[in-house]
């Protein structure tokens, strides 16, 4: 298991079972978290129980404050709300950030489905996250289908493939890194941002079969990847 041992690392959408999972791992692997909200009580209310149970250095503080800082910002928020977010802290990026976005674009975000996609005019979230960041803020989708439950228990390994879908290797370089920081997750190059659109589909297909099933959150798991193929 990789450590982050001094990575500054905004967790936007930090407040969320899913940011708040995410930040969590990060912490304990020893990274610097932010907690980023459009409330800063909020996320420092996060933050301190974050860093209570996980023993780590995590605060909170309003978005564009904890992306200003950080080398790396994770974005954890329904589609509903990414495009105005995103646009609220454009101007806070730090020149040549990673931007990782883990949005799925759910039908739920306009009144339908929670288990069916909405077409997007970029053809996926991720591509629209591009779209909307500043020139120089490198883009990745992952963490789609990461169980927020799973996460949460600190105890236990995750055991779950992440896919991950980018442009820039120096950049899908860095997310492999904090994916292997959490105990038990692997981390599956999925080739260029294009092919996010069908990590989303995935995404969304979990969640109606663990809605189905009643389960709390099932991740990917795959087998038989050529040598280096997850690396």
């Amino acid at each position: 298991m990789i450590t982050l041992v001094n990575e500054m690392i905004a967790i936007v959408g930090g407040t969320g079972a899913e940011g708040g999972g995410l930040a969590m791992r990060f912490a304990k692997a020893g990274a610097r978290v932010a907690i980023g909200s459009r409330e800063a009580e909020k996320a420092r209310e996060a933050a301190q129980r974050i860093a209570a149970a996980t023993g780590g250095e995590v605060d909170g503080r309003a978005n564009a404050d904890a992306v200003g800082e950080a080398d790396i910002v994770v974005l954890t928020v329904p589609l509903a709300a990414q495009a105005a977010i995103l646009k609220s802290i454009r101007d806070s990026f730090r020149p040549g950030a990673i931007l990782v976005d883990a949005t799925v674009p759910l039908e739920a975000a306009i009144g339908g489905r929670v288990s069916r996609t909405v077409a997007l005019w970029d053809g996926s979230a991720a591509q629209q996250a591009a779209r909307l960041a500043p020139a120089g803020v490198r883009v990745v989708a992952a963490f789609h289908a990461l169980s927020a439950h799973e996460l949460a228990d600190l105890d236990a390994p995750v055991d779950c493939d992440v896919l991950i879908c980018g442009d820039d290797a120096e950049a899908k370089a860095a997310v492999r890194g904090l994916v292997e920081s959490i105990a038990g997750a692997r981390a599956v190059d999925a080739g260029p941002l294009d092919n996010a659109r069908l990590l989303e589909s995935v995404a969304a297909l979990l969640i109606a079969l663990n809605l189905r099933h009643k389960v709390k959150g099932s991740g990917i798991r795959i087998t038989g990847l050529p040598e280096g193929t997850a690396r």
